[in-house]
């Protein structure tokens, strides 16, 4: 994929490939708590393709447990089989499985730029241009949750984001006022994600949390009902006390005509675009052009991928459309390539608050390499997984 501003095709099919699947769960340096879950590992795979040319592909498949489509055994054993047709359809995966998917389109992408980990070239690829992100603090204690704030205030951040829903409520409001009154409305902006925890509440209760939040001048609010509650999500968009994002709700929609409807019926603010959760790049570049045509507003946000995923998401955002100069694009969820003890080296680097491909070094290929000693090649078109003696 070429140049910003261009439609962001399906991924290229590509066959005789020599393919491996390569298991590397991350481990979080920090238990990482949602309102929904608190996470200490993700399972995570890389789909690696080697073509006739001894280049290489590299895609990601990572899972949130609870919230990932795919069970971990289902993601393992479609990656297998992937592998052992040595093709790369991303296509021809199941809907249901998006973060296979997403692994399988990225790895083609991948090679057919010529292998190099670069998936589309833009002045994000080369260091030109920096991506505008948020700030993310998670769950915890109210004073670590502050400690947080501040850590991301002294390195550059202007957008913050925030989970709700886990503490007690007056709690977790003292905590924004404070937070307020230190990063004022003109200099910050502040962001808060319920995880639909607000499920649990009257609707009037949640209204009142959303006034509340609209006092303090907070952006918008990620998903603060559960995605089955349709009408109540709609109810909240359109009597707009503060500016709603759906997330969640994105997840499992598969269908044009289902996308549509959903953004027609709840008519959210924003959207949340997390690639692995919603069937990759491509599912991504339709979410993102069905809310534009709505006037609504998106942002990219990793599901917490290693350095392989996160590289390839915010190439996908820089060569967006709504990402030029002119627009002044909302900063995006990208800044997650810290949180794992055994992330893979990449080129990414985060500076006052902005996603910068910070290396043109070539990446290190030795674990790929390794992982496909060993492994057949396959004949161009068969698909097979058969033996054809390492032609």
């Amino acid at each position: 994929m070429s140049t910003a501003g261009d439609i962001w095709p399906p991924a290229p099919v590509l066959g005789g490939l020599r393919m491996a699947v390569v298991e590397h769960p991350l481990t979080f340096r920090t238990p990482a708590q949602t309102s929904r879950d608190t996470l200490t590992h993700k399972p995570t795979w890389f789909l690696v393709a080697e073509d006739s040319q001894g280049r290489l592909g590299v895609g990601e498949c990572s899972l949130i447990p609870g919230l990932s489509l795919e069970s971990e055994q289902a993601a393992r054993d479609a990656l297998k089989r992937v592998a052992a047709s040595g093709c790369l359809d991303a296509m021809s995966v199941s809907a249901d499985l998006p973060a296979v998917r997403f692994a399988v389109e990225t790895a083609a992408w991948d090679l057919h730029e010529g292998g190099r980990g670069v998936i589309a070239e833009s002045p994000f690829s080369r260091g030109e241009r920096a991506i505008d992100i948020n700030g993310l603090v998670w769950m915890g204690p109210v004073e670590g949750m502050l400690s947080q704030f501040e850590d991301l205030v002294k390195r550059g951040f202007t957008t913050l984001k925030c989970k709700v829903g886990a503490h007690d409520w007056n709690a977790e409001l003292t905590m924004l006022r404070q937070v307020r009154e230190r990063c004022l409305s003109r200099e910050f902006t502040l962001r808060v994600d319920a995880n639909g925890a607000f499920s649990a509440l009257a609707l009037d209760e949640t209204r009142a949390r959303l006034e509340a939040l609209a006092d303090l001048e907070i952006h918008s609010i990620e998903q603060p009902l559960k995605p089955h509650d349709r009408d109540g999500l709609a109810e909240l968009c359109e009597e707009n006390i503060l500016p709603i994002a759906l997330d969640e709700s994105l997840i499992g929609v598969h269908a044009l005509t289902d996308r549509m409807r959903l953004l027609d019926h709840v008519r959210p603010q924003h959207v949340v675009l997390k690639p692995s959760l919603i069937g990759g790049l491509d599912a991504a570049t339709v979410w993102s052009r069905l809310a534009e045509q709505r006037g609504m507003g998106w942002w990219a946000t990793s599901a917490l991928e290693s350095n392989v995923g996160l590289s390839a998401i915010a190439q996908w955002t820089a060569v967006q459309p709504a990402l030029d100069e002119e627009s002044a694009p909302l900063p995006q969820g990208l800044g997650t390539g810290g949180l794992f003890t055994n992330n893979l080296p990449g080129p990414l680097s985060v500076t006052d608050g902005t996603l910068t491909t910070a290396s043109q070094a070539p990446r290190d290929e030795s674990i790929w390499r390794e992982a496909l000693q060993g492994a057949e090649r396959h004949e161009p078109g068969c698909g097979c997984g058969v033996d054809h003696g390492g032609t």
